[in-house]
């Protein structure tokens, strides 16, 4: 690692890491200036053959091996950066710092932090409100620290963003004890994802960070959609947990909770519930087909009706959230699709904003039909709204905040030494 000085800028590898139940996902990143080492996968975590997928210079390397939890992939990736055929690293020790993706931080993180005892052990307490999610990525920061002691692993929150919610959004209409009691609240998802966006339509705007007032569609297999004012979140579909909303791939969506109650007195138990609900629901769950909208397009295109009925419905719920929301920005500067679906679904871009002019939008049908899945604005030339396509990038802004905490940090130390 280079030394820092007045002049220019500490360089560093930053290794993200994006730690789930069943995959661990990484970038190694040359900072500042952004440039992706490497990255790669181990996919089928926990089942009987895995799957690693290395990526360097511009080439993949794909290897069945055997990774029976996350500490397996986890040892398995640090081992795949520095192998001498396909490695990038002569050593470990190159890599400065680690940012860790960790889905739940509740009330108490409005940010990225540096992680220590204290934090690791918040991320523990909230396991309870995201329980597929904090336990591995948490395994994630353990084997992190293992490997790389004395390495500084910093945690970025998907709640955070959404930390800037007043009561009047987050509260539920249940009895206030159940909130001081349990901590039940919306809390938002996506927020790495929705902070990004928003902050590109701004700069695309020629705007600072906090100068934008937008509403952040992020489609894919799970969906949220964001108001952002004045570069805030200050609303957000997703709720407690990430079920609420839009209707996604697998996800029901919202729903009056009384179909609940009903299906209980016909005998459906609450585990039964909670998989109809998160599995077996949303586009699948209403095409009886699949979950994957670019299958749900092409079955429309050739008669579906039933597939057909599953794009209208989530075209029509996006468009209400984006409704609602607009209510409570003014003005509304910028609407952000962004995510598998909105990065990459042409018609359905154009099904949600069709005969929007009433919110100010006017949309350009042959620019959407040429964005692909690039930085695209896609609205008429005049319109009051912007309407953009902005590929999200997650482990980008994690890479970013992980180098910003960590060389602040060393040179505060710097300075105090001195």
């Amino acid at each position: 690692m280079t030394g820092c000085s007045l002049k220019g800028f500490m360089k560093m590898k930053v290794l993200v890491i994006n730690a789930g139940s069943s995959s661990v996902k990484y970038y190694l990143y040359e900072m500042p200036q952004a440039e992706v080492v490497a990255n790669g996968a181990v996919e089928r975590v926990g089942e009987a053959v895995s799957k690693l997928t290395h990526c360097r210079d511009h080439q993949a390397h794909e290897t069945p091996i055997l990774a029976l939890d996350v500490d397996d992939a986890m040892n398995l990736m640090f081992d795949t950066l520095v192998r001498s055929d396909i490695g990038v690293l002569r050593d470990l020790s190159e890599i400065g710092a680690v940012g860790h993706r960790v889905v739940h931080g509740g009330e108490e993180f409005t940010g990225s932090v540096v992680v220590d005892e204290q934090v690791v052990a918040s991320i523990e307490r909230y396991a309870d409100l995201a329980p597929l999610h904090n336990p591995p990525n948490l395994a994630g920061i353990r084997a992190a620290e293992h490997r790389l002691p004395g390495v500084s692993q910093v945690a970025c929150f998907d709640t955070a963003f959404h930390t800037t919610i007043p009561k009047v959004a987050y509260m539920y209409a249940l009895p206030y004890d159940l909130y001081e009691k349990y901590h039940i609240r919306r809390y938002g998802f996506h927020g790495i994802s929705h902070r990004y966006v928003a902050r590109r339509a701004a700069a695309i705007l020629g705007r600072g960070k906090y100068e934008i007032n937008a509403i952040t569609c992020h489609l894919g297999n799970g969906c949220s959609i964001t108001a952002v004012k004045n570069g805030h979140s200050i609303d957000t579909s997703m709720g407690f947990t990430p079920l609420e909303g839009v209707p996604m791939g697998t996800r029901s969506g919202d729903l009056d909770p009384a179909i609940l109650f009903y299906l209980v007195d016909k005998g459906y138990s609450a585990q039964s519930l909670k998989m109809l609900c998160n599995k077996d629901s949303g586009l699948l769950g209403i095409s009886g087909l699949s979950n994957d909208i670019r299958n749900l397009l092409d079955l429309a295109g050739q008669g579906n009706e039933r597939a057909a009925l599953a794009i209208d419905v989530f075209c029509y719920r996006i468009r209400k959230y984006i409704g609602a929301y607009a209510a409570v920005l003014e003005p509304l500067d910028a609407i952000v699709f962004t995510g598998g679906i909105g990065e990459n679904a042409v018609s359905l871009r154009e099904h949600v904003c069709r005969n929007m002019t009433q919110l100010g939008v006017h949309f350009d049908a042959r620019v959407n039909e040429r964005a692909g899945g690039q930085e695209t604005e896609i609205s008429a030339a005049g319109s009051p709204v912007k309407v953009f396509v902005i590929p999200t990038n997650e482990q980008l802004a994690i890479a970013k905040d992980t180098y910003d905490l960590t060389t602040r940090r060393q040179v505060v130390a710097s300075d105090g030494a001195a």
